[in-house]
């Protein structure tokens, strides 16, 4: 036989590929993502001056520091939240003690999280926003009446909603915020004038800030709105404008330390001063200091005029039109420079990862080489050539099909019919050839088969038709994606039949995910007793989640209480010490023996006969511990799921968990009708299907975040955010993680002896396609991905399609890294214990 890759240094190739592939991706987003330089501190006197121009650093002073919170509120209350705020506003309005109010309202964001934008609780909570305004409203117009002084009353929301509750993407209805200012001197005219004018969110800071008399946050980059100055005289309003622009300026500086303007601000202005207004052009320095400078001076000719300058509105409106040029070109200018990316480090870390793909295709290649040398060798193939199939074909076509179709943004978007078309065009490839091909290596035909090889043949057929309906019954669950999640779909049915019914669902799935994951367990003939262990948490597990779904948890609305929190973290330490100790005991308890293995007896009349008896008992105890390992993390994984995903989830939680053993099914009886790689491909493409089953999509407004939050007595980011993770990405973790089972239930008559002399290649072939195609397959697609970013870093949908995709793609990397390192390293822990045990056995016996 040829040269065969060694298992280290496949192991070697394997690490340095993802290492090369995490430091170009870090290179990347690093600089796709640059962080903009800022202003340090807090804004203070200095607002006040122009910069650098006889401006008093007063480093002595000490910033201070905002009042903290005494309590944090609970990502679920729709009531409790906002009557903490309005319990004593009533009051507040009628004392004067005060000179600015801020009342934060949540729960029109949490209503909508929990339920949408049509959730029956949206109508009483708008109107009961309605009554606080019209109540500080007309508060206010009473002080007025009294003379206590102007209010002015300010309504801002930070974001909208989409249908579903959430917000974070582009669309229209999660960017159409309100922001109303209304004041007491304005007439009904001067509303209907600036009703619909479109500001930016950045540009209310500043706005504020003046309105005030306080000094606009050093890093705003926003620019006051003129409609709401018109109460000011002439002169307070320039002064508001030059108060801008000194803030901008200071960023400009920090953005351009070269950019100088001393000249123009700290030598004065002379007489002839008018004759200096010049049109602004080279480079973008020179062209930000002659616009404030224009601006100046015109202001400065203005002011100059003390006696004329109600007759000189002319001059006037003029020094205000050259502010707001230099604000808004300033604005932009900053708003941009933030986004700037440095083409040569962007190219540096596209060429690491480049490198990182070719290293790993090249391992997964010679990795499909060797499989079909020793197979063509062992088993004497008739073709001494390679011949390719439609499913493998396919498999192949399905990453050009993937790469094209991100180019474009409608594709982007709608990402989830390519991934669902994809597992179920090639589980009817699969399909075909199970009816094609006899489920042994020989040549007879259908016709020929034994009773026995028609019922494997009807196993085969039977559960790819369970992983067909099953995916059909997923693609149909959620209509996601961007552009049509308003037609119709099982869970919008479900929601408008009533939470008793979703109730109901969630119920029946719990428990049949249960008795589906006794039942599998159950199916392994030996190690009984760590069976009925394992099952045994398995069934607490479930019985708790039963317990949380029925007490504490009503439809859509999950209660917040002590218990309910102290039950989910009883969840999470069961279902923890069942996976972590399952892996990790098991290997060490598992007891085997040469005499419960040898049914043949022929095998003692040989002189290897013992070598090999134990070789086929190591084996199948090796085979064993993987299976009860790899359906524990199976299990503990949906058990999981059914209580952190929402309660319309639950259906396609158990139809995943149904894919994973119809899939297991078949391929344990294809035996070598399908090359591993295609196998391996198969279940991946049915984890990313399942990921838009669940409601994910390419935008970020679909993240589950009130899930996040399941269990946490205190806020955590780093807890929450694995949360979020796992969320998140449930099925394409699920489908890494069964890679453990799948190996077990693999044909393996064509690998190599265990623990001989060369022991390490059966561990090679065991995990090479399992942990490489993965791998192989996610550092395509993050390649080809990086790529077309870099190419569309100037599109109109950039920041809005192309990135948030890309933030999913490096997320994607993420749980393939993960996954991927919890089967490499389960399957070499139980291969070493194993090892190590039988060695140790085999000492005592030549030593007894």
């Amino acid at each position: 036989m040829p040269w065969l890759l060694t298992c280290s240094k496949l192991t070697l190739f394997t690490i340095a590929g993802v290492a090369i592939q995490m430091v170009g991706l870090s290179i990347f987003v690093f600089g796709f993502f640059p962080v903009k330089p800022t202003l340090p501190g807090h804004s203070g006197p200095e607002s006040f001056q122009a910069p650098k121009c006889n401006s008093i650093q007063n480093e002595t002073e000490r910033d201070l520091h905002p009042h903290h919170l005494g309590s944090l509120y609970k990502v679920k209350d729709t009531v409790q939240v906002d009557q903490n705020v309005s319990r004593h506003l009533g009051h507040e309005l009628n004392k004067d003690d005060w000179d600015f109010l801020i009342l934060h309202y949540l729960g029109l964001d949490h209503v909508g999280h929990i339920g949408g934008r049509n959730s029956a609780l949206m109508a009483p909570k708008l109107s009961e926003m309605d009554d606080v305004v019209k109540m500080i409203h007309m508060n206010s117009i009473l002080n007025q009446k009294n003379d206590q002084g102007r209010t002015l009353l300010v309504v801002v929301s930070d974001h909208g909603m989409t249908e579903s509750g959430n917000h974070g993407g582009s669309s229209y209805e999660e960017t159409d915020s309100l922001a109303l200012f209304i004041g007491l001197n304005n007439d009904i005219s001067d509303y209907s004038s600036s009703t619909h004018n479109i500001i930016y969110q950045v540009d209310i800071a500043p706005t504020l800030a003046l309105l005030f008399g306080v000094p606009i946050p050093k890093n705003n980059v926003g620019v006051l709105i003129a409609e709401i100055f018109g109460y000011l005289a002439d002169d307070q309003q320039l002064k508001a404008l030059e108060l801008n622009s000194w803030q901008l300026l200071r960023l400009l500086q920090a953005q351009m330390p070269g950019l100088s303007c001393r000249n123009y601000l700290c030598d004065g202005f002379s007489d002839d001063q008018e004759s200096k207004i010049t049109k602004c052009s080279g480079s973008m320095g020179k062209m930000f200091c002659c616009l404030y400078t224009n601006a100046a001076l015109l202001q400065n000719s203005w002011m100059s005029k003390e006696f004329s300058r109600s007759k000189s509105k002319e001059d006037y409106n003029s020094a205000v039109t050259a502010y707001y040029e230099f604000l808004r070109t300033a604005s932009e200018w900053l708003s941009r420079s933030a986004t700037d990316k440095p083409v040569s480090l962007l190219t540096l870390g596209i060429a690491a990862m480049l490198m990182s793909c070719l290293i790993l295709l090249s391992l997964l290649f010679n990795m499909c080489k060797e499989v079909y040398i020793r197979e063509k060798y062992l088993f004497d193939l008739e073709s001494a050539t390679q011949t390719w199939y439609l499913d493998e074909t396919f498999v192949l076509g399905v990453i050009l099909i993937l790469i094209v179709s991100m180019v474009s943004s409608s594709m982007v978007e709608e990402e989830q019919y390519i991934w669902h078309f994809v597992a179920s065009t090639l589980n009817l490839l699969l399909l075909r050839k199970a009816i094609q091909c006899p489920p042994c290596g020989g040549a007879q035909g259908l016709h020929t088969l034994s009773k026995e090889q028609n019922k494997i043949s009807c196993f085969r057929l039977s559960s790819i038709f369970v992983v067909l309906v099953s995916g059909r019954i997923l693609r149909g669950w959620h209509q996601g994606g961007v552009n049509w999640t308003n037609l119709p779909d099982i869970s919008k049915w479900l929601e408008q039949a009533g939470t008793d019914n979703i109730k109901s669902i969630q119920l029946v799935s719990c428990l049949l995910l249960m008795t589906l994951s006794l039942y599998v367990l159950l199916l392994l003939g030996s190690n009984k007793k760590f069976v009925l262990v394992i099952g045994f948490s398995f069934l607490m597990s479930g019985l708790l989640v039963l317990q949380h779904v029925t007490k504490h948890q009503d439809g859509m609305f999950v209660s917040s209480s002590y218990s309910t929190t102290t039950l989910v973290q009883i969840i999470y330490a069961t279902l923890g010490a069942s996976t972590f100790g399952t892996v990790v005991a098991l290997p060490w308890l598992v007891s085997f023996s040469i005499s419960e293995m040898c049914s043949n007896q022929d095998l003692y009349m040989s002189t290897s006969a013992p070598n090999e008896v134990q070789n086929k008992s190591l084996m199948a105890k090796l085979r064993d511990s993987l299976y009860i390992i790899g359906w524990t993390y199976i299990s503990c994984w949906c058990i999981l799921q059914l209580l952190l995903q929402q309660t319309i989830n639950s259906m396609p939680i158990l139809l995943l968990l149904v894919q994973i053993f119809a899939s297991m099914l078949y391929f344990s009886y294809s035996a070598l009708h399908h090359k591993p790689w295609v196998e391996v491909a198969a279940f991946y493409f049915l984890g990313m299907a399942g990921h838009f089953a669940l409601g994910n999509s390419n935008s970020l407004a679909t993240i589950d975040v009130a899930g996040a939050f399941i269990g946490i007595s205190s806020h955590s980011t780093v807890l929450s955010g694995i949360l979020m993770f796992m969320i998140t990405y449930a099925s394409p973790m699920l489908f890494i993680l069964s890679m453990v089972m799948y190996i077990s239930v693999k044909e393996t008559s064509y690998l190599p002896s265990p623990f001989s002399a060369d022991s390490t290649q059966l561990l090679k072939i065991m995990l090479g396609f399992p942990c490489l195609v993965p791998l192989g397959l996610n550092s395509i697609l993050l390649t080809a991905y990086t790529i077309i970013l870099l190419l569309m870093r100037n599109h109109l949908f950039v920041w809005s399609v192309f990135s948030p995709k890309y933030i999913y793609v490096c997320t994607t990397t993420v749980c393939v890294y993960v996954g991927v390192s919890v089967v490499a390293t389960t399957v070499t822990y139980t291969y070493l214990v194993l090892g190590f045990r039988r060695k140790m056995q085999g000492e005592l016996s030549h030593q007894q």
